[in-house]
Parts: C-alpha cells; sequence; structure tokens
C-alpha cells in the first residue's frame, strides 16, 4: 500500500452506486489527471451508497494500490445526496471537487478548475452542460421546463443544465456542511450559499459504461424536493386558488339566485352540478397534497435521523492496521460512531476545525 504523509491539497468526492462497470475506467482516466497536477497532491473519495454489485470490492481494492484513494460504504442505499454530503465531511483537502463516477463529468477540467482558484477571485468552479447531445428528446425537454420552472418559483437561482461537477475552497465547503437539513438538493444549495462561482461550459458527454440510475420517475421526484425545498411558492398558489374558487362560487350562488327571483328559471341539471363539484374537490385535495408534502419534510427534519450511516470506510481499516504509524507521524485517528460520522485521519493543523464538524 502507499502511504500519504501530507495533507492533501485537493480531495475529490465520487458518489457510487452499482458502478462496477465503470470504475476502471474512471479511475484510469483519473491517473492521467493526478499524473498532470503533480506536485499536488489530490485525493479520491469514493461513497459506495450500498450498492448490490462488486463496487465496494473495487474500491478496496484501489485503497489497497493507493492510500490516496479512500472509500465510504453506506450501510443501504441512502442516495446521492447523501453521498455527496458524507464524502464533502470526510475530505481533508484545502479544495473539495464532486463529480460522478460515469465519466460524464470530464476529469480533465480539475485541472483548469484548481488553477482558477489559485488565482483567488473564485470560491468555486462549476460547470454546465452547453447541449444536451445524446440524451432522449424528452428527457431534454423535462429539464429544460424544470430549470425555467423552479428559477421563477425560486429565489435561488440554478443555472440551466448546471452540473453537480465543480471545485470548490474549504470555505465554501464547511459552509455547505453546516446545512445538515435531511432532505437535500445540491444544485440550490450550492446556489443558496452563494460564493464567488465561474462556470465552465461543455459538451454533453454520454456514460462511458454501465447504465443510468436515474430514471424518469427518480427525476421527477428528484425535481420536486428541489421545487419543495427552495420555494413556498406551492403554498402560496394553494391559497391562492382557494379564494379564486370561493370567489366564483359566491358570483355563482348571486347568479342563481337572481335568476330564479326574477325570470323564475330554476336550476336544473344535476351533471353540471356535480361536475362542478368535482372540481372543486378535485382542487381541495391538490392544495391538501401540497400542503402534506410540505409537512412530511417537516416532519422528517424533526426527527433529526442521521443523513446516511456508514456499514464501513477506509480510514476504520486503516485505524485498526496501522493506528500506531499514524500517531508516529503526528496523525489523530477518530473512530466511527453508529450514526455514520465518518472516521478520518486529523492532521494537527486541522484537529481543531475538523472537531468542530463532527
Amino acid at each position: 500500500m502507499m502511504y500519504r504523509d501530507n495533507k492533501p491539497a485537493v480531495s475529490v468526492v465520487v458518489p457510487c452506486y452499482n458502478e462496477q462497470e465503470v470504475l476502471p475506467l474512471y479511475l484510469q482516466a483519473m491517473q492521467e489527471v493526478i499524473k498532470k497536477m503533480e506536485p499536488v497532491t489530490v485525493e479520491i473519495i469514493f461513497v459506495d451508497d450500498g450498492s448490490a454489485d462488486e463496487t465496494l470490492k473495487l474500491l478496496k481494492e484501489f485503497h489497497e494500490k493507493d492510500n490516496n484513494y479512500r472509500y465510504l460504504s453506506f450501510s443501504r442505499n441512502f442516495g446521492k445526496e447523501s453521498a455527496l454530503y458524507a464524502g464533502l465531511k470526510a475530505a481533508e483537502g484545502e479544495y473539495v471537487a464532486v463529480m460522478d463516477a460515469d465519466l460524464q463529468d470530464p476529469p480533465e477540467y480539475l485541472p483548469e478548475m484548481y488553477d482558477i482558484l489559485q488565482e483567488g477571485e473564485y470560491d468555486c468552479v462549476a460547470t454546465r452542460r452547453g447541449d444536451r447531445h445524446g440524451e432522449a428528446k424528452l428527457r431534454s425537454f423535462l429539464s429544460a421546463s424544470f430549470y425555467k420552472f423552479i428559477n421563477k418559483l425560486s429565489q435561488v437561482q440554478i443555472v440551466e443544465g448546471a452540473r453537480d461537477f465543480r471545485m470548490m475552497n474549504r470555505k465554501m465547503a464547511d459552509a455547505i456542511l453546516s446545512l445538515s437539513e435531511c432532505n437535500r438538493f445540491s444544485k440550490g444549495l450550492f446556489g443558496w450559499v452563494g460564493f464567488r462561482t465561474k462556470w465552465l461550459e461543455y459538451h454533453n458527454v454520454e456514460r462511458a459504461a454501465g447504465d443510468t440510475k436515474w430514471s424518469l420517475w427518480k427525476l421527477f421526484k428528484y425535481s420536486i424536493d428541489g421545487i419543495l425545498g427552495f420555494s413556498t411558492v406551492p403554498l402560496s398558489m394553494a391559497s391562492y386558488g382557494g379564494i379564486l374558487f370561493c370567489g366564483a362560487a359566491f358570483c355563482m350562488i348571486v347568479f342563481l339566485v337572481v335568476k330564479n327571483l326574477f325570470w323564475h328559471d330554476p336550476v336544473a341539471g344535476w351533471p353540471a352540478m356535480m361536475c362542478v363539484i368535482f372540481l372543486i374537490g378535485g382542487v381541495q385535495l391538490l392544495c391538501i397534497g401540497i400542503s402534506g408534502q410540505y409537512l412530511a419534510r417537516a416532519y422528517t427534519e424533526i426527527k433529526n435521523r442521521p443523513i446516511y450511516l456508514l456499514r464501513e470506510s477506509s480510514d476504520e481499516e486503516d485505524a485498526k492496521t496501522d493506528g500506531k504509524d499514524n500517531k508516529k507521524q503526528g496523525r489523530y485517528v477518530i473512530s466511527l460512531d453508529s450514526y455514520g460520522h465518518p472516521a478520518h485521519t486529523v492532521y494537527p493543523e486541522d484537529k481543531k476545525r475538523i472537531s468542530g464538524r463532527l
């Protein structure tokens, strides 16, 4: 195993869920990028999101070859958002990058991101897709419509085509970590914390191997999380809708009374009345459903359950096998607890900062 003696300058967080086919390709591409970035020290933090294939086995093999390839493994599938949060908590670098393992996020952009941040003008370098070449037309249309819709509803603006792929400085990474909400929508969180961001645009790249884990239904639920997490407009719309229908109903009652008194024309036809009842009932159920979605998210938050639980990690294994070496080199090892706080090597100069986050 190759050991590291210096704190990494850059931490790259990579969520993984059943990515056994693409991981060797990803690591090969990253090794070429890391060579170009020398002498900058880069660590890769793979977060296994409860994969059912050989993903974890591959991550352990990577770690055995190089201690800069770390891994965290969840007790079950908690979702990509939880994986990103866990990776950010475990990151030790002064700069932290997040990206997918499917190579749709080109690793060759990492050196450019690092150079831009080194200049000090920006706190974050993010990426967006300039096109959606190779993507299904329906999927592209729905994605574009979502960005337009959420930007109209929310005060936090999300750049159309924005990817999670980005590199940020330590101050921004800590700001993201301070937002410990359970229902997470990273694109919105990145925008909410602010900070100066430089945008890089690139053409859409198809997966290098394997199948996408994002079905249309999962994307729909993810979009609902984004809308409800960063806008209260749906609640206002439900209220305005109720006022509108009450006003319409009152006008209709006045009209029917006047019609019967002056023209002696009684109301006839139950089908029309039933249609109106069904319409109003449907609107009421919709409004109740919107309120219920917000209430459900509030209920999830107040339960205060951990965002994820760890089953094992490379740091835990290292603590068992070479804890004495760590102490000789002036390092400290923090143990894992049952709630998934990541154990990782803490350097003396960072002990105070990291202990405050755990």
